[in-house]
């Protein structure tokens, strides 16, 4: 049986478009923690933020086949806070940024709290040209509750 073509067919020529590369990265994820939002999305900084958080949440040990990841704040927050205590929580914090390449650490205080440790914290963002000031209060009952935030201009070349 011969073939016989019922269409014509038709080339549209157009302009081919060249994609630029992103100017920023685009991180996506889920998050279940905040249960005002109406979506579960999280985008670039507030991702970033999240996982940092999440991070903080998790006891060293805690976490299955990895069990290096988390901090060991909440083994200091009964100790004496002493100039060793607050040397070995910031070096926890610096091991906790520095785990995501995403931020960098900025700056680190660390005080006495009503029933634990006061930590605040500068981050900049890598390549978004903001830092963060974050509160974190590692409490002995609640665990970890985090403070209000503010963003300000980062002065880096990242």
């Amino acid at each position: 049986m011969a073939e016989k073509k019922l269409y014509k067919e038709t080339v549209v020529a157009g302009k081919e478009f060249k994609t630029q590369p992103p100017s920023q990265k685009m991180y996506r994820g889920i998050s279940t923690v905040n249960e005002a939002n109406s979506s579960f999305a999280l985008y670039d900084i507030g991702l970033i933020k999240q996982d940092l958080l999440n991070h903080f949440h998790i006891r060293q040990g805690e976490k299955l086949e990895n069990p290096e990841f988390g901090t060991n704040i909440y083994a200091y927050i009964f100790d004496p806070l002493d100039q060793d205590t607050k040397n070995l929580i910031i070096q926890e914090i610096e091991d906790v940024v520095n785990y995501d390449p995403r931020v960098q650490l900025d700056q680190v205080e660390v005080d006495e709290f009503e029933h634990g440790v006061q930590v605040r914290i500068s981050l900049l963002y890598i390549g978004y040209g903001i830092g963060e000031k974050l509160d974190l209060l590692f409490d002995n009952e609640q665990g970890l509750l985090t403070g209000p935030s503010s963003f300000y201009p980062a002065n880096t070349t990242n």
